[in-house]
């Protein structure tokens, strides 16, 4: 089993509720397949092997797990929650909240074959990405927090337009700063920029 210590403190450090759910994930996958390792991504738990298969946190009052290629996953067992804005499992609190432990294994399994066959997730088109720069700064504080980053990417082009054009309209270095830390904070709620004027 490669454990690491980043893992170890990842889940010491969670809330104590989620002690038990992240160890027993982790367990799980690690049991699905021996070659799986860990890695510390975005501040969170990552498992891969030829590449990303799957990932958990834990947050304030639920853990979340997430595939990265789950939308090539057969839903068998329809255990996946599309409506949830992060993970697929929707937010989990206990192990009431989780699959039986050999269908999770099966989904896990599912998840490495898929690398082990180098298929990939289908490209995302670019017809956005070329009249939407976003700023270097932007995506390093949004990939410091998982959540905000998962919500941003899944925003409309004028939803986040109107964070950058309020970032990039900032005269000094300050206001910027304190634009950033407050458009992460919205972000991670699901708020739009507009949020405040929106019925």
């Amino acid at each position: 089993m490669h454990t690491t210590v980043q893992v170890d403190q990842y889940i010491i450090k969670s809330a104590p509720f989620a002690i038990p759910i992240l160890e027993h994930l982790r367990m799980l996958v690690h049991h699905a397949d021996a070659r799986i390792e860990e890695k510390t991504k975005w501040g969170m738990p990552f498992f891969e092997f030829k590449g990303p298969v799957c990932h958990m946190a834990a947050f304030k009052n639920h853990c979340a797990f997430g595939f990265w290629k789950g939308s090539l996953i057969e839903d068998e067992f329809n255990i996946f929650e599309t409506s949830s804005a992060m993970g697929m499992l929707g937010k989990i609190k206990s192990f009431a909240d989780l699959p039986a432990d050999e269908i999770l294994i099966a989904y896990i399994q599912q998840a490495i074959q898929l690398n082990e066959d180098g298929i990939k997730l289908p490209a995302k088109p670019k017809a956005n990405l070329q009249e939407l720069i976003i700023p270097p700064y932007f995506i390093d504080a949004l990939q410091k927090d998982f959540v905000a980053m998962d919500v941003f990417q899944n925003f409309s082009v004028s939803k986040k337009k109107d964070y950058i054009i309020w970032l990039e309209e900032a005269k000094t270095e300050t206001t910027r700063q304190k634009r950033l830390e407050t458009s992460i904070e919205w972000i991670s709620e699901g708020k739009s920029r507009m949020w405040k004027y929106e019925k």
